[in-house]
């Protein structure tokens, strides 16, 4: 998942800056912030979105811009890879939609409401999740739209040779051998509890370290193919896996929750029934494999995302 976005802005570090020192500054509507969101929903005629820098992320925001662009918007795509910025740019509308994830999302929210060591607000029952998500949400002037069909969860691979040499088939089977792993995954997962600390409370697997290389990337899988890690931190679309000698192991105790695939908007800029009704029309025809087929025209065939996201929009019926 290490491909860039096609369409993020051009010199896009010296212009991050100053966005997110003005997040930091303004008074928006979190909940730092005195009192509860009060405006109305709206839909503001030029949109930007937001994608958090990996190809799922990007192939789902070029969908969002490629739907609200024929619907009569003016859309801008954004790349920003860390949620402690994008998040906060969201709430104060400088990005207007993020495809995100309902569990994953809504652990993170409750985590910064509730402080990080709050029981987790996400669970596998998606209802539940939802309905938490849409309550943190809400007073930091975000509105979660309904949940797709496309389920993206956390997922954990190692190299095809480890896994045959130790018998190992699912994340019990690797909890149960005793080895020492070093996971390549993003920053967070030191602290994230479906990440290694779940992996060590659930499965009982000895973590040695968390190799701070991103979710999925190339070099955090290069790392597992060398040895040097043992395991990768991907996701269950991940369509690349394969080509590094990688195979998944069973999250056999589900550990990971009903990461659905979300839209969220900032309220009072893109949180109209137009924008709601374009973006559900998306959500009701993506569905996971198509996800993970999508992933792989751009991962493995080395296809633009922007040119992926046109050709499935059309090949659905949904982008004329």
């Amino acid at each position: 998942m290490s491909t860039p976005a096609a369409r993020p802005l051009p010199y896009l570090l010296p212009l991050l800056l100053p966005l997110f020192l003005l997040a930091a500054c303004a008074t928006g509507p979190s909940l730092e912030n005195r009192g509860q969101v009060t405006a109305p929903p709206g839909d503001s005629r030029h949109l930007t979105v937001g994608s958090a820098g990996f190809t799922e992320s990007d192939l789902l925001a070029q969908m969002y811009a490629l739907l609200l662009d024929q619907a009569g918007y003016r859309t801008s795509l954004i790349t920003v890879a860390n949620r402690e910025l994008y998040e906060p740019a969201l709430e104060s509308g400088q990005i207007d939609v993020v495809p995100e994830y309902a569990a994953t999302f809504a652990d993170w929210l409750n985590a910064r409401t509730h402080g990080a060591d709050a029981p987790p607000a996400g669970s596998p029952d998606l209802a539940a999740t939802m309905k938490a998500l849409r309550a943190l949400a809400a007073p930091r002037g975000l509105t979660v739209l309904a949940p797709g069909r496309a389920v993206d969860q956390n997922a954990f691979a190692v190299s095809r040779a480890y896994a045959r040499a130790h018998g190992l088939k699912t994340l019990s089977d690797l909890g149960a051998s005793g080895l020492r792993v070093r996971l390549a995954a993003g920053d967070e997962c030191v602290r994230r509890p479906y990440c290694a600390p779940g992996l060590e409370k659930t499965y009982g697997i000895d973590i040695t370290g968390v190799d701070p290389k991103g979710v999925g990337t190339t070099p955090a899988k290069q790392a597992v193919r060398s040895g040097r890690d043992q395991m990768v931190l991907t996701t269950t679309t991940d369509a690349t896996l394969d080509a590094f000698g990688l195979v998944l192991l069973a999250d056999d105790k589900h550990l990971q929750n009903a990461d659905h695939v979300v839209p969220v908007v900032n309220r009072a800029r893109a949180g109209g029934g137009a924008v709601t009704g374009v973006l559900g029309r998306l959500n009701a025809v993506l569905t996971t494999a198509d996800l993970a087929e999508l992933n792989q025209r751009v991962d493995s065939r080395r296809r633009l995302p922007a040119d992926v996201a046109r050709a499935y929009l059309k090949d659905k019926g949904l982008l004329k």
